[in-house]
């Protein structure tokens, strides 16, 4: 049984960072992309980052570029998401998303959540001005 597991949230002052983790388990091939996700109260939930097998990576640019960094453990298995200069715009619930690079979503936009199959439960984010 896949999951996905996220922590790192909490509570910081703007200017301030968090780390975030998503530890997968679970998965049969270890051929995968994953990434994060943000949504806020009342907004459509908005790709942030994600990290392709080879380890190559791509950002929301409009929102987060330069600040946010995803990357992940030699193992593949741990995914991190590197927030800093943190603002209150970024306060949201952030989610971690995976699926096999191969499946019957692979034409889909990676910024779309229709991307992926597995997706963790959640971990807050709250960023005070």
């Amino acid at each position: 049984q896949v999951q996905l597991v996220e922590s790192g949230g909490g509570a910081v002052q703007a200017g301030g960072s968090l780390r975030l983790s998503c530890a997968a388990s679970g998965f049969t091939s270890s051929s995968r992309i994953t990434a994060w996700f943000r949504e806020a109260p009342g907004k459509e939930r908005e790709a942030v980052a994600v990290i392709y097998p080879s380890g190559a990576s791509r950002s929301n640019a409009g929102s987060v570029k330069g600040r946010f960094t995803i990357s992940r453990d030699n193992t593949g298995n741990t995914v991190y998401l590197q927030m800093n200069s943190l603002i209150p715009e970024d306060t949201a619930m952030y989610y971690c998303a995976s699926d096999t690079t191969i499946s019957p979503r692979s034409g889909i936009a990676w910024s779309s959540p229709r991307r992926y199959n597995y997706w963790g439960q959640g971990t807050q984010v709250t960023v005070s001005s």
